[in-house]
């Protein structure tokens, strides 16, 4: 027991100095974590492994969750630690959906593009819609994102019909 906590304990202290690393790159955007946000993702990352079973070795994805975010038009300053302890769980959480057959960087390509260009920032809908119907379609084999290299894969799925710029022009020429 008491080598678990100083191995879990060793972790935290690694991903907290990876994540302030970080900064470096992300001050640019006008997002910079504090050494108690780092801390606190470090934990979090250690709840969710927990929650949902799984384990991980190495950096770890969050390193990769803030360069993949840190340029979003949808996370600023005062929401960025909390958006990425939410990326951080729903990243997990799809990774056992997709029962690990999409790679870590797939997952989060698919991730960023639906948060910025289809969920507009909603962490619900990228989670409960958009995610969802995408790894339903992974666990039913669905492998055709790799050709497409995961552009525009929502839209095969999405049921949800969406205003696009060519049905908006016609609908504004129909009324003149």
């Amino acid at each position: 027991m008491e080598q678990k906590n100083w191995l879990e304990e060793m972790a935290k202290q690694t991903l907290t100095r990876q994540v302030l690393e970080t900064n470096h790159y992300t001050q640019k955007y006008g997002l910079v974590l504090r050494e108690e946000d780092a801390a606190l993702l470090a934990q979090e990352r250690a709840n969710v492994l927990r929650q949902e079973r799984r384990v991980e070795f190495g950096q770890g994805i969050l390193p990769k969750i803030i360069y993949t975010f840190c340029d979003s038009s949808y996370i600023d300053q005062n929401s960025y630690c909390e958006s990425l302890a939410r990326l951080q769980e729903i990243f997990y959480a799809y990774k056992n959906e997709m029962l690990d057959e999409i790679t870590d960087d797939e997952l989060l390509e698919f991730m960023r593009e639906q948060f910025e260009n289809v969920c507009f920032g909603d962490f619900g809908y990228l989670e409960g819609t958009c995610l969802d119907i995408f790894a339903q379609a992974i666990r039913a084999g669905y492998s055709g994102y790799k050709q497409s290299e995961r552009k525009g894969e929502f839209e095969k799925f999405d049921i949800v019909k969406r205003w696009d710029r060519e049905l908006y022009l016609e609908a504004l020429g129909n009324l003149f």
